[in-house]
Parts: structure tokens; sequence; C-alpha cells
């Protein structure tokens, strides 16, 4: 049965519909929700709603679902997949006292692995609300979340990077040059990931041969992508493609992923696919997700909830997969959804805070479209603050600037400030990597070596003259 959420002011009554309503009133300021017609009228109204949203209990959020049970995949999964056993520490709990408890010191890190399964995406969602960024980082930075294929992503005081060396025509040797140049400045130990220009298998499968041979090559431990949709890449596996993770965005609504073309049974197809393969030689978590605050409402299928309470529920479907990788391309959408860097900044911290509490091995693109209120300072700044967060891992882009999708986002050289400055290291498999290839002197201090490294002098000479030998 729905409750009544009424607060009395003075002698001005604020009155909101549903759970759903007073949850979006509850959200900080953003262009997305704005456009949605679901934002505060005030900032006074956004303060009662996030008082009001601090007094509901934690069991409301499993009796009052925001998206019908009977309509939605994503519920049923949230619903029918929630840990009793996990939620009892946290059961008692308002939305107040969870915030009060996940600062205390009693929400240690093992703790927060003990009740993650007990969490629903709603209940992270509401708490994140009526949170300030640096109850935000603190709390992220306790959870521990460690995953792993040929090497290992998430452990404490590491921050790994996505070497994403896109191209306009997907030419192999401007691949092949992005590549040298990431792997030059200690990128690529979350992946190498490729968003093609022509998106299908058989283009797919050029470039995982590409990444594979490369990989090979050089006994880089590390995995490659290419961000196909799931679809593709399971025929890519059916065909023999040397296929390490397999990709999809995802939304936290089914008509969203509907609208990607997608739902739960076609993500089981291409996990199972992708584990039969064998791939891994640490690990076996296959799975790569982004995410994005305003992809629902984009799609027109955001039920009337709040922009980042949709982004919240699209890590239930990502948890249901134990992925190696989750990342959301915070700034991608454009000024519509997250207007200016202020903007950016919360949503980026919120989606971190949010994954990592539900138990996702969580990274950031952190970015954005030059249409934007936003500059490469405001990225330096939540880049220095999602870092400090414990976030997984960040993008690695030649000169910032991805040249093929058009955006804004972090560069080879930001992913070694940040190393540098919070002292924070590889993932340790490629830490090895980086100084047994001289590409590094002290890799635990991101040092790199004075001189070129001697393995890929050949491949240097081969892009100068043209030629592509490996």
């Amino acid at each position: 049965m729905t409750q009544t959420y009424r607060y009395q002011l003075g002698t001005k009554t604020y009155q909101f519909a549903d759970l759903a309503d007073l949850m979006a009133k509850a959200t900080p300021a953003r262009s997305g929700d704005r456009l949605a017609g679901v934002i505060a009228d005030s900032a006074e109204q956004r303060a009662v709603a996030q008082l009001l949203l601090s007094e509901v209990s934690l069991k409301t959020f499993l009796n009052e679902v925001l998206v019908p049970y009977e309509e939605d995949e994503v519920t049923r999964l949230i619903i029918d997949e929630h840990d009793v056993n996990a939620f009892e520490p946290i059961s008692h709990m308002t939305v107040g006292d969870f915030r009060n408890w996940l600062l205390s010191d009693k929400a240690s890190s093992e703790m927060l692995s003990q009740v993650r399964a007990g969490v629903t995406p709603e209940m992270a969602a509401a708490v994140s609300k009526i949170m300030r960024n640096q109850d935000l980082i603190l709390v992220a930075q306790k959870c521990r979340v460690v995953s792993a294929f040929r090497n290992t992503i998430g452990l404490p005081k590491r921050l790994s990077t996505r070497l994403q060396p896109n191209h306009p025509t997907d030419d192999v040797n401007g691949i092949a040059a992005s590549i040298l140049d990431g792997l030059l400045y200690g990128s690529g130990d979350a992946v190498i990931g490729i968003n093609p220009a022509t998106d299908n298998v058989a283009q797919a499968t050029r470039l995982m041969q590409l990444m594979d041979e490369v990989i090979s090559l050089y006994e880089i431990p590390t995995q490659s992508c290419v961000l196909t949709h799931v679809t593709n890449t399971i025929e890519c596996i059916e065909n023999g493609a040397p296929v390490d993770l397999v990709f999809q965005s995802i939304g936290g609504t089914e008509k969203t992923n509907s609208s990607f073309g997608f739902d739960l049974a076609t993500l089981a197809e291409a996990q199972q696919a992708a584990l039969s393969l064998n791939r891994g030689t640490v690990g076996q978590n296959v799975m790569y997700f982004e995410t994005g605050q305003g992809s629902a409402l984009s799609a027109n299928a955001h039920h009337g909830l709040d922009q980042q309470t949709c982004e919240a529920r699209a890590y239930a479907v990502a948890r249901k997969f134990n992925p190696l990788l989750v990342n959301t391309v915070v700034g991608f959408i454009g000024p519509e959804y997250l207007f200016d860097g202020k903007e950016i900044t919360r949503a980026g911290l919120e989606d971190h805070f949010c994954a990592k509490l539900l138990g996702l091995p969580m990274g950031c693109d952190v970015c954005y479209t030059n249409h934007a209120e936003a500059d490469q300072n405001d990225m330096d700044n939540l880049l220095t603050l999602l870092a400090t967060a414990g976030c997984s891992f960040v993008m690695g882009i030649p000169g910032s600037d991805d040249i093929m999708l058009n955006y804004q986002t972090t560069s080879f050289h930001d992913a070694l400030y940040a190393r540098r400055v919070l002292g924070l290291g590889a993932a340790p498999e490629f830490e090895q990597w980086l100084e047994k290839m001289q590409i590094m002197t002290d890799a635990s201090h991101a040092k790199l070596s004075n001189q070129l490294p001697p393995a890929f002098a050949g491949t240097l000479r081969g892009l100068a003259t043209g030629t592509h030998d490996g």
C-alpha cells in the first residue's frame, strides 16, 4: 500500500504524490530532471523532501516499488533476488539512519561487503540524495570490490585505466599507434577497449584480432573488448573470434534496455558464451557494462523517475552478471541531462558511490561534450575526487580528445597524474609487466623510464614508415 508523504513547515504543507515523487524532489538539481518535469520547484521544497526522505524506512523500498513489478523485469530482478539475511543488520533503519551508519566506523569494509546484497538500488539512490559530496567519497572509499580476468582490478590503493584507442575510420595503424602511446604511459590495465566506427560483426572481429595479436605478442596481462552490441559479440564468439569481454550499455528499466535491443536473457546467453572460452588467467569476470544518467529519459522509458534513481537501478542489471568492469559515462549524453561541471561532478560521485555500495567494480568516464558548460578543469576536479574515493578505473585517450566519438575525457597523462599525486598503482600484474618491459623504472610510484623500451623500438620504426609488423 502506498504511503502518504506530507510535511508541515510553518503554515505551509508540502505534499508528495508517492515515493517516486518524493525521491525526485529530494534529488540535487540537474537539467535532466528539469527536462522530465520531476525536479523540485524550489530549494525549500528540495530540502523538505530530503528531510522527509530521511524518515522513510528502508523496508518501504521493498514494499513500494517505483516501477510496477508486473511490467518491468528489472524490478522483478531487484525484488526476487533481494537477500533478506544480508539486509537484516540494516532492516530497522530509516534512510537517515542508514546514512549515519554508513558514515560511522561500524560500517567497515567488511561490514559493507556483508550487507551489500541486502541493499537495493533504490535504497542506495535514496541515501545518496541526503549525502554531501564528501560523504559519497568517504563511504565509497570504504567499499572493497575486486574483479579479475587476466589481472586484478579494484585492490586498495590502485587506479586502473581503460586504454581507448578509438579511430574515426577504424584505421589499424592509427589504432595501433594509440595503443602504443597508451602503453608507454602505463595505461591499459583495466582493458584495451575500442568503440568501433563501423559497428558490425566483421569489423568487430577484425578489431578483436588486432588487439589479441598485440596482447599476445607483448604478453600483456590485460584484456580486450570491442564495444559492439551484445548480439554481435555472441555471433563473434560463435564464429571463433578471440573475445575476452562482452560489452553492453545498460539502463535501469526494461523499456530502456529494450530500446538498446536486449533483455536479461540476452545478457545471460552472452555471459555463458564468453565463459565457455575460458580465456581468463586469474579470474573469469567476463562482462563489461556502461551506464549514464539520462539514458532512460532519452529513451522515454523512465516511468516518471528522476534520472539518478533510474541510473542506480541499472546497477542491479550489472550486479546480476558479475562484471569485470562497469563505468558511468557521466557527461557524455550532454547538457540536456547534466548541464555544467557542477552537475557532472555531483553525478559522477553519486554513480560511483551507489555502484560501489551495491558491490560493483565501478569506474567512470570523466567526460563532457563540447556544448556543455564544462571544461577540462572540471574534469581534473572530478578525476581527483573519484581517485580519492577509490574509483576502480578511468579512461585513457590520446590528448583527452576522442576524435571518433567527439567528446572530451581523460588522457593517458591524466591517469598518470592521479597515480602520482595520490600514491596509486596499476593492477599488480600489470605493474610487474611495466617494469619487465622497461616502460617504468618504478611502477609503484608511476615513474616512467627515460629510454624508449627496447621491445617497442621496432614497432615505432614500423609506424613511422607506414608498416605494421605487430
